[in-house]
């Protein structure tokens, strides 16, 4: 089963970060908030995605970011849909970070390439709406 055809995506409200916090780090609570927010442990980091707002001055941060959600959920034995998404993306010389949830995927992207962003997955055939 593969996952290839037109997707339905929106923009997510607000400014997002991608913060690092040093390894072995517990759950930063400035970060569990807000509408999208990741807390992502691996062998010699933690990356955190939240708010831009919810990052402390002192942590190290790349802000401004939007996010994009795939309008799911997809079954996990469907495939290319991540695909479907980042290959019109890597075309246009969008540069991304991804997330993923039991139901759907959420890409990253800078705020000022969010025009080439949504022009790229429109030539795609994907769908762009407002919810």
């Amino acid at each position: 089963m593969t996952g290839t055809g037109r997707l339905t995506l929106s923009v997510l409200e607000g400014e997002f970060a991608v913060a690092q916090v040093p390894p072995g780090s517990s759950l930063p609570l400035w970060a569990a908030r807000g509408l999208l927010w990741a807390v992502v442990g691996a062998p010699g980091e933690v990356s955190v995605v939240t708010g831009a707002a919810n990052v402390p001055p002192d942590v190290r941060a790349e802000p401004g970011w939007v996010a994009l959600r795939l309008h799911g959920p997809f079954p996990f034995e469907l495939t290319g849909i991540l695909a479907a998404v980042l290959n019109p993306l890597r075309d246009a010389g969008v540069g991304i970070f991804a997330l993923s949830t039991f139901d759907t995927d959420y890409v990253l992207v800078k705020a000022d390439r969010l025009p080439d962003a949504l022009a790229a997955l429109r030539r795609a055939g994907h769908e762009i709406t407002d919810s």
